[in-house]
């Protein structure tokens, strides 16, 4: 930020000035309702990043009804995963700040985040959600309020889609296992959220893998570190444990991975270990955890330009999903 404006807001012409474009372009950057070319875009951001420039919030909020604030409501800000599907969302956003509500994946904080969110005018929502459906979000969507739903659980033709393909991811993971010699392999999943999609992939692996289910490889357990500890002590109690567990969040195979070395199993000689998600810590574990890639950043990007086209109405019509693809990473744990 220039020192010779002291503590003063940087203007929109200083904008148009440092990005070499006019202030009509900056406007039409900040508020998406004109198309601009990607080069100009990039310049206008470059600029506004630089000079620290925020609109006048109360003035522009009065003048045009907008807040130029979106809420991300999301189930766990402490899984890094949603850090990153943060950022995204706040890239693809340049003229908007972001609310992030947490919910610990509770039916009445989803609500009551949901409900805080319309009640403070927020331009629009991006919603993580566990334990609510379309009937629960009636009004809101009712009203009009664009939103978008990271996850399928939200089914109505007025509410935008992400999803990555979770089912494929997991029967990736699985498959690989099943490629690598092994032939009991466990689960341990999530009985909320992504959960059924990604059991779904692993069983179909085992299916296509000539391998019979058995339930009690199986294990439900929370989205957490201490989640997988406690479903890996069940697994390496059997008296005929796996030789080798996907689990369904990186974080949980991380506690997976403190179980197998405290009961004195050799990763991956005596138990191999898959992960999902690539969150940071996948690579500083040891050994590195082999995972499923769950592009955090690029979802929440998508979020933001669906968001976007439904705030600007720029889109007004029928519901659109982005898929984004899951792919196996392998490193040394599997």
């Amino acid at each position: 930020m220039g020192t010779s404006r002291g503590s003063r807001r940087a203007t929109i012409a200083e904008v148009a000035d440092a990005a070499g474009v006019s202030r009509t372009t900056v406007s039409h950057v900040l508020s998406g309702n004109r198309p601009v070319a990607e080069a100009t875009r990039e310049r206008v951001e470059g600029a506004i990043k630089l000079l620290g420039f925020r609109p006048n919030g109360l003035a522009r909020s009065l003048r045009v009804r907008r807040s130029d604030t979106v809420a991300l409501i999301i189930p766990d800000i402490t899984n890094p995963y949603y850090p990153v599907l943060s950022r995204g969302l706040d890239d693809a956003l340049p003229g908007h700040r972001t609310l992030i509500c947490n919910t610990d994946a509770a039916r009445t904080r989803e609500l009551d985040f949901a409900a805080d969110a319309f009640d403070r005018h927020v331009d629009g929502i991006v919603l993580v959600s566990f334990q609510i459906g379309t009937a629960d979000l009636r009004e809101i969507i009712d009203s009009g309020l664009p939103m978008v739903s990271v996850g399928a659980s939200i089914d109505d033709p007025r509410v935008d889609v992400v999803l990555t393909d979770d089912e494929h991811g997991a029967f990736e993971a699985a498959r690989y296992l099943i490629g690598r010699g092994h032939g009991r392999i466990g689960m341990i999943g999530g009985a909320v959220g992504p959960g059924q999609r990604r059991a779904a992939g692993y069983r179909r692996a085992l299916r296509e893998g000539n391998l019979d289910w058995d339930p009690e490889l199986t294990q439900i357990a929370e989205w957490t570190r201490h989640g997988g500890q406690e479903a890996m002590r069940r697994l390496v109690a059997l008296d005929d444990r796996p030789t080798a567990v996907f689990c369904a969040n990186d974080l949980m195979a991380i506690g997976a991975m403190d179980v197998a070395r405290d009961s004195g199993l050799s990763i991956p000689k005596e138990i191999a270990l898959v992960g999902y998600d690539d969150i940071e810590a996948a690579t500083l574990v040891s050994p590195p955890l082999t995972t499923v890639v769950n592009p955090a950043y690029e979802a929440g990007q998508a979020a933001g330009r669906l968001l976007l086209d439904r705030m600007t109405g720029r889109h007004a019509g029928e519901r659109r999903e982005a898929v984004l693809r899951a792919r196996l990473v392998k490193r040394g744990s599997a």
